[in-house]
């Protein structure tokens, strides 16, 4: 698995990168040689830190985020969640992750007692059907905020006209997700 360690408005000692290495390299038993890991170190108010652990897969995307008042809980948390992700979808990972992902290593000693997620059911309780309209991004911001909505998929008007969805971050910004065309 390949690492790319990003420290946020405060550099990090060379003892939280080396931990954080350390932790987020135990999901490399999941995943095949061209998994990609980045960990991103943000402080924030209050004491506060965010620590962002997305792993990148040729077939998916593992993301997940914590706050902790120290770096090495929210390091902790956030690789605890995606190995949670990964237990709760097993089933439906299986063609993606290593054969023997879930086969206790017994050369490295006493295996760690990850307790057993069931697996939920995907179920769709909702459906809805709509003509995407050509705008521009601003348009699109104004229409998701006339609308109320978190979200608003369109077609780019600036970019050929290619599916793309506009969203309201938490910090009161927006983002924009593009197709590669």
């Amino acid at each position: 698995m390949k690492f790319t360690l990003i420290d946020r408005k405060a550099p990090q000692p060379k003892k939280v990168l080396d931990y954080a290495e350390k932790k987020v390299g135990k999901l490399d038993r999941y995943f095949h040689e061209d998994a990609e890991a980045l960990v991103r170190f943000q402080e924030k108010k209050r004491n506060q830190v965010k620590v962002e652990v997305t792993v990148r897969t040729k077939a998916s995307i593992f993301r997940a985020e914590s706050y902790s008042d120290s770096m090495y809980s929210a390091i902790d948390a956030s690789v605890n969640t995606i190995e949670g992700q990964i237990r709760k979808n097993k089933t439906r990972l299986a063609k993606q992750l290593k054969k023997d992902a879930f086969v206790p290593d017994l050369s490295v000693g006493e295996p760690e007692k990850v307790p057993e997620v069931p697996e939920e059911k995907i179920q769709v309780v909702r459906s809805k059907r709509f003509t995407l309209k050509p705008m521009s991004v601003e348009e699109a911001i104004m229409q998701m905020n006339l609308l109320g909505h978190s979200f608003f998929a369109f077609r780019n008007a600036d970019d050929d006209g290619l599916f793309a969805v506009v969203y309201a971050r938490e910090d009161g910004d927006y983002g924009l997700i593009m197709d590669e065309g």
